[in-house]
């Protein structure tokens, strides 16, 4: 496991010991990021159910300017503070071990918003629409914000979520990806679906 792209372009990512974590393939870390970016001028991202970090830390090296991580597993926060200094980007990021609503909770409370979520939850977790619509009920979200979402293909997700509108369904072997978009309304042909 490495960092795809940018300036910590080819840096090795260890893995979450044991078989609690699921880590994105390098392949399916490439496509996401050539649906959402692949580069970025600026802003804030949030990696919940970070696991290993992979993903925040590869919006980072693609020009996130900051970076949230949250997780609730001890040895996955050692990880992702092992993998932030491995990629020279731990200035840029925050490191939290906490339960997903309450983590989104405590940062509402600091008034923060982002450009960027990424909810690579564990394949146990069947729904996160709720979860979601939290989001962007605490206003967590900047205008046009992107959030991406990595599931079980068994999982299927509405192409709308409360203010967020889904412009991305792909789908990788037995991993599926979906975007939404953060605004009021979106053209119904900015609904693309693709398998692979």
């Amino acid at each position: 496991m490495r960092v795809i792209s940018g300036t910590a372009r080819g840096r090795p990512l260890k893995a979450v010991p044991g078989s609690g974590t699921r880590p994105t393939t390098d392949k399916v870390k490439e496509a996401v990021f050539s649906m959402i970016g692949p580069y970025f001028d600026g802003g804030r991202a949030l990696d919940l159910f970070a696991g290993t970090g992979a993903l925040g830390i590869e919006a980072l090296s693609r020009g996130m300017d900051q970076a949230v991580f949250i997780d609730l597993e001890k040895k996955s926060i050692d990880v992702i503070r092992d993998n932030l200094q491995s990629a020279g980007l731990a200035e840029q990021a925050e490191v939290y071990r906490n339960e997903a609503i309450r983590g989104l909770k405590a940062l509402a409370k600091r008034d923060i918003r982002f450009d960027l979520v990424l909810l690579d939850p564990p394949y146990k977790m069947k729904r996160l629409d709720d979860l979601v619509r939290m989001i962007s009920d605490l206003e967590l979200l900047e205008p046009q914000a992107t959030v991406l979402i990595e599931c079980d293909t068994s999982h299927v997700y509405e192409a709308r979520i409360g203010d967020l509108f889904q412009t991305r369904h792909t789908v990788y072997g037995d991993t599926a990806i979906y975007v939404y978009r953060y605004e009021s309304q979106i053209p119904e042909q900015d609904l693309h679906t693709k398998k692979e």
